[in-house]
Parts: C-alpha cells; structure tokens; sequence
C-alpha cells in the first residue's frame, strides 16, 4: 500500500446494533471494529445470522426497525455516517456507496424495464438528461457483458436469468461510480460457471474502476479466490480478522478451522461439520459465544469474551492477523474442563 492507500475508506469502530427484548435488548451485533482501505476486496465471512448484512445495512443507514445502533461510529472518507440525517445518507447511498443485494429478482421492480430503473438512478443522482442516460444505461450494460443491451433494456426481470438478473444488479451499482461496493452473496443460487463470471467482473469492477469492495458471503472458497483479506463473524461478533494467505496457512479460531474443515475438498475426505447450531441473539452465552459448540473450550471461555490477540505469523506483511480467542491469550487460567 501506499501511504493514501494505509488511510480507511471504511471504518467502523465498536459497532453495536441492539432489538428490544423481553427483558433486555438483544444485541445483533457487538463491539464490531473492522477497516477497508482503498481498492482493497475485503471478505466478510459467516453463518446465516451471524450479522454480515446487517453491518452493510448499518453502513448504509439502513437498520431495520426496530433495530437502532446502541453504540459505535460508521466512518466513510472520513466523514461520520452515523451523525448524518436521512436526506444527506439518501444522497450518499447508490452515488458513493452502492449495494448488489442477494437476491436481485426481489431488488429489482417487476413493473418496470431494467432500463428505466437504471435510468432513474442516473438521472436521481447524477442529474443526466433522458437521452444521456439512456445511453449511459446502455453501455453499462454492455459493460456487464449483457448481450444486446440497446434492445434488452426495454425487458422486465423477469425475462432475465438468475446470472443475468445479478449482472443488471452490478451494473446498477456501478451506474455512479461509487468508491465502495458492497456485493452481499452475490453468487447466492448461480450455477458455478455463472458465479465464476461474476466473481471475475467484480475482480474487473476493482481493476479498471478502484472501486474497494466488501464482499459478504458464507464460502471461504470465494474468499480465497477473491479477497485480499477476511473477516470471521460469529454471533455478532468478529473472531478473526487477517490477509486472505495468512488466514488460510495458520488458521487460528476454532471456529473459523471449522468453517475450514467442513468445506468439500478434491480428495474427498470425510466433511466435519460444526455441531449444534448458532446462538439466538435472545439467548446469548455469556463470554465467547462459540463456546457450546467448541471442541477447544476452556474454563475461562463462558467468563468474558476474549480480547483481540496478535498472530504473528507473517513479519513482512504490513497488515496484522488477529483472533479473540483464549488458546492465543496470555492468561493461566485457561484449563480443561
């Protein structure tokens, strides 16, 4: 990196998101800190619920109620997403920060073409005419490789296939040249040719644009194909955090070496799955939340969750591994159960 490039587009620091409960709030996600910088693709790595696209939602102002941020900032080129009103996050959204869902046939309007709700977007933000945005439209989508795109802006979603829909998504996203692009399970459903084409144009999207990324998924194999480092979420909470080479040479979480393990690999090993399941955020375990599900736990596991400890796995790379976990910790009270 270079010195602009050590300097966060993204940051957010000690993010809490919390739902009325029945007794207490419920945390959805807690103490969440993590950077992205510039041109960087930063993978955020999880289970189902363990809170990934509600940390894109929150960048982008976008809680569901009732859900509200108990505590934390959101930073963005410096500027604090989290004091600014509605109106001024509505203006940022789509123009410098933009969002492929995942799951484009519900994103998309089936009422209208594709190429008028591209065009609203255009025209929304960058005030073109109707004419110049028509034919911005178009070569958007031939920038996303649709074929026949002067004609196939006039078709409706549906007429579009999965890959196709997503690519729609991509180019809708790119449509004001946003500094960050959040592609939320963006294979999601895509047969594996139609996923590799997609992962490759995002790889495209952040050679020829600069654009950073925070790609949110579920596959550490996309992870390994396509970021530059990875975030680990459990329940909430990050439990990993390294360069993508690091990560997978010294694995450190038990958690993430059980994501590792349960993967399909080409010499058809035995799957080891993760037994039990995660947490509910109503009935949250007390100190690192993996800890019924942890074949490595310790006595001091339930007490506290762990702080961040340093991996030093790498002395030449510029970037640190760190894991919250009590194996790595300086403590001598860890023991057996």
């Amino acid at each position: 990196m270079n010195s602009a490039e050590h300097v966060p587009l993204l940051q957010i620091r000690d993010l809490s998101i919390a739902f009325p409960g029945a007794i207490a709030p419920a945390y959805a996600l807690n103490d969440l800190s993590l950077s992205l910088y510039p041109r960087e693709i930063l993978g955020l790595v999880g289970e189902s619920g363990c809170g990934k696209s509600l940390t894109s939602l929150a960048v982008l102002g976008l809680v569901p109620p009732p859900g509200t941020i108990a505590h934390g900032e959101i930073f963005f080129q410096n500027q604090n997403l989290t004091q600014l009103n509605a109106e001024a996050m509505r203006k940022l959204r789509g123009a410098q920060i933009a969002l492929i869902p995942q799951d484009p046939l519900t994103s998309l309007n089936p009422v209208h073409t594709i190429g008028a709700q591209i065009i609203e977007v255009l025209r929304t933000h960058i005030h073109l005419s109707e004419r110049e945005a028509r034919q911005q439209t178009i070569e958007l989508l031939d920038q996303v490789r649709i074929p026949n795109a002067k004609e196939r802006i006039k078709d409706y979603p549906h007429q579009f296939s999965g890959g196709m829909r997503q690519r729609v998504m991509i180019a809708m996203g790119l449509s004001c040249k946003p500094t960050l692009l959040i592609a939320d399970e963006p294979t999601t459903a895509l047969d594996v040719t139609v996923q590799a084409q997609i992962l490759e144009l995002l790889r495209e999207i952040r050679r020829d644009n600069g654009t950073s990324i925070l790609l949110i998924t579920h596959d550490l194999g996309v992870v390994a194909e396509m970021c530059d480092r990875v975030v680990v979420m459990y329940a909430g909470r990050i439990v990993e955090q390294a360069p993508v080479k690091s990560l997978f040479k010294n694995t450190a979480h038990p958690y993430t070496k059980g994501l590792l393990h349960s993967l399909p690999t080409i010499t058809h090993k035995r799957l080891e799955p993760i037994e039990g399941q995660p947490p509910s955020i109503q009935a949250m375990p007390p100190g690192c939340p993996f800890t019924p599900r942890c074949k490595e736990r310790m006595d001091i596991c339930p007490t506290a969750f762990p702080a961040k400890t340093l991996i030093n796995d790498d002395a030449s790379s510029p970037i640190p591994h760190e894991v919250s976990c009590y194996l790595y910790s300086d403590s001598t009270e860890n023991s057996n159960p």
